[in-house]
């Protein structure tokens, strides 16, 4: 081995990467589930995806595993810290926290944790471009590197039966969603799921990125998709859940450095 490639060698090992972290006791674990909760519920106000009292994300408690931590209803996202988050159980009876439960963030959320034991978090909320492809009905397409996250990789649930509080409508949404990371809900937004809280979080952003670029895109012109096997291709790089959780760090970190409060 030559001298630069012993150097470059020591480089290497020297770096700095980012992984998700491990844990050596449930309560740990736990801990990190509501902090990261309580950052994403800050990101999606920093981002403007609150409407009214609409939206939820939720973390799979990693000890009861049926018991999911969420926001409580009626309390702005970007105020939210981590003392403020409630633990719902199967039957949607708040078992900690001092707060209710939105009642369509338990029909929806509930099934969707049934559903799919391997998602770890959900989030759902009324952002303004995931509405406006949401009401063409359409799903997105693969017209730039981003967008090829989702080729073949999301549902479309192409019905609109008023605001869900029935558990027969969260396992249609569920059963729409099948095995993929996100599901759009006609006339209604997005919906996404990953193996962490981050990676669901980061799915819904770029998700929703996604559709601004494909309104915008339509609206100048007939847009040039990727081609197929590009698109697979391009899916698979970027595609699962431990690049949604890197994609994720930036924007996480910067919500923590500007609001420190919200780990209280």
């Amino acid at each position: 081995m030559s001298q630069e490639e012993e150097f470059l060698n020591k480089l290497a090992t020297d770096l700095i990467y980012r992984f998700p972290p491990t844990f050596e006791t449930l309560e740990e674990e736990r801990r990190h589930r509501k902090e990261r909760l309580a950052v994403a519920l800050r990101v999606f106000g920093k981002f403007g995806f609150e409407e009214g009292v609409a939206g939820h994300i939720t973390a799979r408690d990693p000890e009861h595993t049926d018991h999911f931590w969420v926001n409580p209803f009626g309390m702005s996202f970007k105020h939210i810290k981590v003392s403020d988050l409630i633990l719902v159980n199967h039957a949607g009876q708040v078992v900690q926290g001092r707060y209710p439960v939105n009642e369509a963030a338990f029909a929806i959320h509930s099934q969707l944790h049934q559903a799919r034991p391997d998602v770890i978090a959900a989030a759902h909320s009324h952002s303004t471009h995931g509405r406006a492809l949401s009401a063409l009905g359409q799903k997105l397409a693969p017209i730039t590197q981003d967008a090829c996250a989702f080729y073949e990789d999301h549902g479309l649930f192409d019905d609109y039966t008023g605001v869900v509080t029935d558990l027969e409508e969260g396992k249609r949404i569920a059963a729409a969603l099948g095995g993929h990371k996100a599901v759009i809900l006609r006339n209604h937004g997005l919906l996404t799921v990953g193996d962490s809280v981050d990676a669901a979080a980061w799915w819904f952003v770029t998700m929703e990125r996604s559709c601004q670029v494909q309104l915008l895109a339509q609206a100048a012109g007939t847009p040039v998709p990727i081609e197929h096997d590009n698109a697979v291709l391009t899916r698979g790089q970027l595609g699962n859940d431990l690049v949604a959780w890197v994609n994720y760090q930036p924007i996480a970190d910067q919500v923590i450095r500007e609001q420190p409060d919200l780990f209280d």
